[in-house]
């Protein structure tokens, strides 16, 4: 069956994708912590099914063929959270994604991942959490994509991105462009690969569709 997995929903990103996919009509599960937190996805139709990154998440997985880890434990937790969600959460989705066969997953991880050291010192664990969860995933065999965006913001979306940084506004994008990108890669299963041949999207908010950047990855891969 074509449904994905949203690990991470109940997040700022993941609320916006959740919601776009929907009314997209492309089948997703959003894997939320608590049924405390299934009001706003009942409200809205999304299909919901309990799971925690820090505890049972098995049954999360059934029933799909691919899962987007957009999870994220931010700046306001401490180091263990960071290492529980971010960089163990993400091993246990990648172990889970080749246990139960799925076809593909999404890591959303970040620009600093790159150099974890040259970020903000609150930020800086986080970072190097998504760097190694990166790496991990690239050394799974799984076939997979990793989206970097730039520093997030809430500013309304417009569905035009870049992956040029010398061509973005203070290397930020939206949360909503974001969104935007996960749905259209969601969609579009054929981008993929294993190991250090697995495409890596940077995103800033920029002048070109979302369709116009897939199409271009499809054409130069």
């Amino acid at each position: 069956m074509r449904k994905t997995l949203i690990i991470g929903a109940n997040g700022q990103i993941g609320r916006q994708l959740c919601e776009k996919a929907q009314a997209a009509g492309e089948p997703v599960v959003a894997m939320i912590r608590s049924s405390d937190q299934q009001g706003w996805f009942r409200e809205r139709g999304i299909k919901t099914v309990l799971g925690d990154l820090e505890g049972e998440m098995r049954q999360a997985f059934y029933g799909c063929d691919q899962a987007v880890f957009v999870a994220g434990s931010g700046p306001h937790t401490g180091p263990d959270k960071t290492l529980t969600i971010d960089l163990h959460g993400a091993m246990r989705t990648a172990d889970l994604a080749s246990e139960f066969g799925l076809s593909r997953v999404i890591q959303v991880s970040s620009i600093r991942a790159e150099t974890p050291l040259a970020g903000p010192k609150a930020m800086r664990a986080y970072f190097a959490a998504k760097k190694a969860a990166d790496l991990c995933l690239a050394e799974s065999g799984l076939r997979h994509v990793i989206v970097k965006p730039g520093r997030l913001t809430d500013a309304t979306g417009s569905g035009m991105l870049t992956e040029d940084a010398d061509a973005s506004d203070e290397m930020q994008v939206s949360r909503a462009n974001v969104a935007e990108f996960l749905l259209g890669l969601m969609q579009a299963r054929e981008i993929g690969g294993r190991h250090r041949k697995a495409p890596i999207f940077t995103l800033f908010d920029g002048d070109q569709h979302v369709e116009h950047l897939l199409t271009q990855h499809n054409a130069t891969s």
